[in-house]
């Protein structure tokens, strides 16, 4: 396999689970820029308000009588997704052209921990090449979020990554307001409130009720830059295959914004099942010369 599709495929290996950090290590392993400050960065999207009825002259009408049971059935909710402590998933990733796994991701909820009063997860994800590919690109990264609980927004984003022999560590508190002192130890960056991280951003997607929810747009911090991330329901799909099982899931369709610019090679498909846990059992790269799949192999 060449060189330049096994990068594309180590960039999809992390691409939703760990932010899109390797693709700008690709080429060359390099310490963060300094902090950058955003603005304007757009929020959660919101149904604009329902536009008000001419006044009238004519008295108001009776309100209709409900409906009853016979006449229509309440259509039941998505179950409600709660974040399991010590959940631990494995992915394997391969592209469709190879027969062997190309690299092995991790992603666990290590802990709910106080943060400042407030409950925050600690969330972790690592990666790391497999023979015989390690000797065409040798990578074991960590990757480490601590997210508040309620809203997966990022608290503190850390990096640890070797790759090709180089080695960086970056540790990344996120400020949301311009009063937020800079942390005594370790780097900062401002962010617009609500930011989330790759991993917050994850776990995020997989409480949101997609059947009711066309679309959700939230700025990502990668460790390097902020992004706008936006995600949206395509539908069902049922048995969906991969090494853990077969499962129906909601299919979400994930693209990058960069400045406004949408990344052409940041696009993705992320299946996830429809029963309470919510499981992320596939993710897929879709990429200019390849399809890269991240398939779930165990879950516990």
């Amino acid at each position: 396999m060449g060189k330049k599709l096994l990068l594309i495929l180590i960039v999809a290996v992390v691409a939703l689970a760990a932010g899109w950090l390797l693709y700008r290590h690709m080429v060359r392993v390099a310490p963060p820029p300094p902090p950058p400050v955003a603005s304007q960065w757009p929020s959660s999207v919101t149904l604009p308000p329902a536009t008000p009825s001419t006044p009238s002259a004519r008295p108001a009408a009776p309100p209709p009588a409900p409906e009853s049971k016979t006449e229509k059935e309440a259509v039941p909710a998505e179950p409600t997704f709660v974040l399991r402590q010590g959940e631990t998933l494995e992915y394997d990733a391969n592209v469709a052209t190879l027969n062997s796994t190309v690299a092995r991701l991790k992603i666990s909820a290590v802990e709910k921990r106080n943060n400042g009063g407030k409950g925050a997860w600690h969330l972790q994800a690592v990666a790391h090449t497999e023979n015989p590919y390690r000797m065409v690109f040798e990578l074991d990264d960590q990757f480490d979020s601590y997210s508040e609980a309620a809203s997966l927004t990022s608290v503190q984003y850390e990096m640890r990554l070797s790759e090709r022999g180089q080695k960086v560590e970056s540790v990344q508190r996120m400020l949301t307001s311009a009063q937020d002192p800079l942390p005594a130890n370790g780097s900062g960056v401002r962010v617009p409130p609500g930011t989330r991280d790759p991993l917050g951003m994850l776990q995020y997607l997989r409480g949101v009720d997609w059947p009711h929810t066309p679309e959700v747009r939230s700025p990502v911090f990668d460790g390097r830059k902020l992004y706008d991330v936006r995600a949206k329901f395509l539908g069902k799909a049922s048995a969906i295959k991969v090494p853990a099982g077969t499962y129906n899931t909601n299919k979400i369709e994930i693209r990058v914004f960069d400045n406004g610019q949408e990344m052409k090679d940041a696009h993705f498909l992320l299946y996830l099942t429809t029963d309470p846990t919510r499981l992320p059992v596939l993710m897929e790269a879709v990429l200019p010369v390849a399809t890269a799949r991240v398939e779930l192999t165990k879950a516990k």
